[in-house]
């Protein structure tokens, strides 16, 4: 089960394996034609006092070679020169244990992890070099960012994992903006998104997105549409309103707009939902904080 933005980045990978075959060419790196893409135990202990654990691992049957190869897949969130260690092993049990060639994918969110990633290992002493790591990466430095509707269309697998790949760039709401739509009639990729933004203005806004998505054939009970109507009547649950103004000050934080006390208490304020969904439209584009409130009216007009 997907439970955080450190899972989601493999675990996207265990849905969709073939999805291998389809990011890595976006990324300049050649995927080799293969029959069928396995996920295996991610378990690489191999005595009790010491436990190691991959990410995701699968094997790739590749086309003329029954054997294939494996491929491990590391989340990593930041630099952890540890993980060198880490790596090496499991690249040398899991060729001795199943006598493949294995392959180490790593994939993150930011570009210096990315570059940090990237450097291969070496393994030996100062006079010799017994073995060198080199690691194949997916981020924001080697996948382009999939920004325009009718390409998010054409692969949606690809296009979750994309905007995971890219939750930290500047321009994520307005990449959010543009492939909302497309993902929103596949309800388990939208989810994938949005536990893989993690807590944040980012998450809080695709929540926004998806909670205002229409049926495309509303009237013949199906999930989507069910989801929808879940959605709208949890949002006239105790709290909504608390967590849209939280919305906004979370967005203006991000967006480095200074926040004052009296607009912070008037905004938190606020119990009127159509007032602060169109404050939290505001909060992406406003060069003030106080240009929230711009024709709004007198001072009360957002309370209760």
């Amino acid at each position: 089960m997907v439970s955080s933005p450190h899972d989601t980045l493999h675990q996207i990978f265990r849905k969709e394996p073939d999805l291998f075959a389809r990011l890595l060419p976006r990324a300049g790196i050649a995927f080799p034609d293969y029959a069928s893409i396995e996920p295996l135990n991610t378990d690489l202990t191999e005595i009790r006092p010491l436990e190691r654990r991959v990410d995701s691992l699968f094997r790739v049957r590749t086309v003329g070679d029954e054997g294939g190869f494996l491929l491990a897949v590391e989340s990593q969130g930041r630099p952890d020169p540890d993980k060198h260690n880490s790596w090496t092993y499991y690249l040398a049990y899991m060729y001795a244990k199943y006598r493949l060639p294995p392959v180490l994918l790593v994939v993150c969110q930011d570009k210096a992890t990315a570059s940090w990633a990237a450097e291969p290992i070496s393994v030996g002493s100062g006079f010799h070099t017994s073995m060198q790591v080199f690691p194949l990466v997916l981020g924001p430095k080697t996948l382009p960012a999939i920004t325009d509707a009718e390409e998010a269309a054409k692969d949606v697998p690809a296009t979750a994992f994309s905007v995971l790949a890219h939750a930290k760039d500047p321009g994520l709401l307005a990449i959010l903006d543009e492939v909302g739509p497309v993902v929103g009639p596949h309800q388990d990729w939208a989810e994938i998104i949005e536990v893989g933004l993690g807590e944040g203005p980012a998450r809080d806004y695709w929540r926004k997105l998806m909670a205002t998505y229409t049926p495309i054939f509303p009237g013949n009970n199906t999930v989507m549409e069910e989801a929808w109507r879940k959605v709208h009547a949890d949002g006239e649950a105790k709290g909504e309103a608390k967590g849209e103004a939280k919305a906004v000050l979370r967005v203006l934080g991000a967006r480095g707009i200074e926040v004052s006390e009296s607009v912070r208490e008037r905004v938190m304020a606020c119990a009127r939902l159509e007032m602060l969904e169109t404050w939290l439209d505001r909060s992406l584009t406003v060069a003030s904080a106080e240009e929230l409130f711009a024709g709004d009216g007198e001072r009360g007009s957002g309370s209760v």
